[in-house]
């Protein structure tokens, strides 16, 4: 059985989080998803390192558990630092094998910012600076750029990144060896940059609730232990990495350029023709992750490097049920839509990704067996996300909505 891993979330320790962002419903919500290995978050924080040590068993090297779901020991890190004339804003991911070696993370890390600020702390430190420091820890620990395009806090970003690894990480570059593509990308826009071929192209949810988890995730062919993903990542190993899955990218929030306060959502085209500026207010636009990947882009689309792992793009089955009953994701009808399906037929996971077509179309209720079926064969229309807004997903055709009068065998 395939093994599914989401190695970037935050715990409650973290800004703008759910108080239930603890191990015990990490566990939980791992579960119904169909996730077998989570990263277990900000193990910069104190409070949270000390309830991660109280509550997780190790199993080997690297791996923990709790509950029957594995965790990976992962926190994010914001650096901030001025360079080249440039104020830089980099968000990192690190992974770590064991407690001992996060404790020397933490002490290392500690002198450039408050580790007790946040779950993800912000770091005066040069990106570069900060791998060879890590590394000197442990050759094992992993570091890789978080959500490559994001504008405002990226490696790629257009408001403070920079335009190649080599430029932000230097003499460490090498040691880079994955890269986050992010809720607005995916791995076709990302390869139309050849630099970026020798990196293994990772996704992950960087939630921020419980049920957000998985919401983009790495499909690995069986159970991997630490030390085997991360030569897998180094090697690319396509045969054991077998694919991501991804947001349909136009709906990340930051797909197209725009201005959310004007409601102004452009395409890169369209945005040059108005010179990077508001066509309402005349302010600058936020450029999207289409714009800059299209900036940065030395290859035509639909390129596919030789030694790439696939990607399938999804739709959570929550919004799935919700449009197929017309009502919203986070309504009561939805939910207990959603939990019926999990209790009768697996995970979230087993459903979306594994569950042959034919079991679908006879176990789940009509509309949403269409839906799910729509969303496996990319048949839907959306609207792209822009400037911090998310883009509007279409599952049905507009006389789809009206098709199926019995919406719930249940």
């Amino acid at each position: 059985m395939p093994y599914i891993a989401d190695l970037h979330i935050h715990s409650k320790y973290s800004r703008a989080t759910s108080k239930d962002m603890d191990v015990e419903n990490l566990s939980k919500w791992a579960k119904i998803k169909g996730i077998g290995l989570l990263g277990t978050s900000d193990f910069t924080h104190p409070r949270w390192l000390k309830e991660l040590k109280e509550k997780l068993a190790e199993e080997e090297y690297g791996i923990y558990s709790h509950n029957g779901v594995d965790y990976i020991l992962s926190a994010e890190v914001s650096n901030i630092y001025f360079k080249n004339g440039k104020v830089r804003r980099i968000h990192n991911v690190m992974i770590a094998p064991t407690f001992a070696v996060v404790d020397e993370i933490n002490k290392v890390l500690s002198p450039y910012g408050a580790l007790d600020s946040d779950g993800r702390p912000i770091l005066s430190l040069e990106c570069e600076r900060m791998v060879k420091a890590l590394r000197k820890i442990s050759r094992d620990i992993m570091i890789i750029p978080a959500h490559i395009w994001t504008p405002h806090f990226s490696l790629f970003g257009s408001n403070s990144g920079f335009d190649s690894i080599e430029e932000c990480f230097e003499d460490e570059a090498a040691n880079i060896t994955a890269l986050e593509t992010g809720l607005s990308s995916d791995p076709p826009m990302n390869w139309k940059l050849s630099s970026l071929d020798r990196y293994a192209l990772v996704s992950n949810s960087d939630a921020h609730s419980p049920s957000k988890i998985g919401r983009e995730a790495n499909v690995f062919k069986e159970k991997v232990g630490y030390k085997e993903l991360k030569e897998i990542l180094e090697k690319k190993d396509k045969e054991r990495f077998m694919h991501t899955v991804e947001f349909f990218p136009q709906e990340g929030k930051y797909h197209w350029d725009g201005h959310r306060k004007c409601e102004a959502r452009l395409s890169p085209k369209e945005s040059a023709n108005v010179n990077y500026r508001c066509p309402h207010c005349g302010r600058k636009l936020t450029i999207g992750v289409m714009n800059r990947v299209e900036k940065l882009a030395d290859r035509e689309e639909g390129f596919v490097p030789e030694n790439a792992s696939g990607y399938k793009s999804l739709i959570p089955l929550v919004e799935i049920i919700a449009d197929a009953l017309g009502v919203g994701k986070d309504t009561i009808g939805a939910e207990r839509e959603y939990n019926t399906l999990i209790q009768r037929l697996g995970s979230e996971f087993d459903i979306l990704l594994f569950m042959p077509k034919e079991k679908i179309l006879e176990k789940c209720p009509p509309k949403i067996a269409k839906g799910i079926i729509n969303v496996r064969e990319g048949r839907v229309n959306i609207l792209p996300g822009y400037d911090g807004v998310y883009g509007k997903i279409e599952i049905f055709d507009k006389d789809g909505k009206k098709d199926e009068k019995q919406l719930t065998f249940f």
